[in-house]
């Protein structure tokens, strides 16, 4: 604990003598702070938090490669088909456009 003392003291003697370099590694601390808490506040928002929805954890998607999207009509029977196949899932949604919204607890979100 003393050498941090000292090493504290030793820094701020450092800082007293060139008061505009201090200025400035303080000054691009404080931009590299926010921008980061900015950056993660947003990515906190739109990726980590779960889904508002009663177990959102257990919703999965299930897609079919092959058909480029613009065919994505021919979906539609594959899709009735594992519906009423389904032994699986609880229950079975299909979307065909983009964008597609979803309605849960409060009003629909994108």
């Amino acid at each position: 604990m003393s050498t941090l003392w000292q090493d504290v003291r030793y820094g701020l003697r450092l800082s007293a003598r060139s008061p505009g370099f201090a200025v400035t590694a303080i000054l691009i601390l404080a931009v590299g702070i926010g921008a980061n808490t900015a950056i993660f506040s947003v990515v906190n928002a739109v990726m980590l938090r779960p889904l508002p929805y009663k177990d959102s954890h257990r919703i999965v998607r299930i897609w079919e490669q092959g058909v480029p999207w613009k065919e994505g009509l021919t979906y539609r029977p594959n899709f009735f088909f594992l519906r009423e196949q389904n032994r699986v899932f609880e229950s079975l949604a299909g979307y065909w456009r983009r964008p597609f919204y979803v309605a849960g607890k409060s009003s629909p979100m994108r």
